[in-house]
């Protein structure tokens, strides 16, 4: 995984696993990989991943069985939550890059519309 350097990277690892979920990676009750095993993949110290599942536990989107893990909540309207805050920046950060080239809000609408046309057709 690619660190972004202007956001703590607890805050990127919790992204990253959300992703996994809301892509369906990582199913409503399932066991998360080990500290130790997120760790290394990301290549990221364990303490770093601990303060991401910490921070996620104490927002509901992941609890704790001691001695067996951490699992994915199985609260379905948490999930739901989940994803609308993901698709939220999704299309902030959209918006924004739009911005930043010149396309004012109003055109918007009509300029994904258009996309979206053109690239049903390939």
């Amino acid at each position: 995984m690619k660190f972004k350097d202007n956001l703590p990277i607890y805050l990127q690892i919790e992204d990253y696993i959300y992703l996994q979920i809301a892509q369906g990676k990582l199913q409503a009750g399932e066991k998360l990989p080990s500290v130790r095993a997120l760790a290394l993949e990301l290549t990221v110290n364990a303490n770093t991943v601990q303060r991401a599942l910490r921070e996620m536990t104490a927002k509901g989107y992941i609890f704790t069985k001691r001695g067996e893990g951490n699992f994915v909540t199985t609260d379905e309207g948490r999930l739901e939550e989940m994803k609308s805050k993901l698709l939220k920046q999704e299309l902030a950060a959209f918006v924004s890059r739009m911005e930043k080239l010149g396309v004012e809000r109003e055109n918007l609408t009509g300029l994904l519309a258009s996309y979206l046309d053109d690239t049903r057709e390939e």
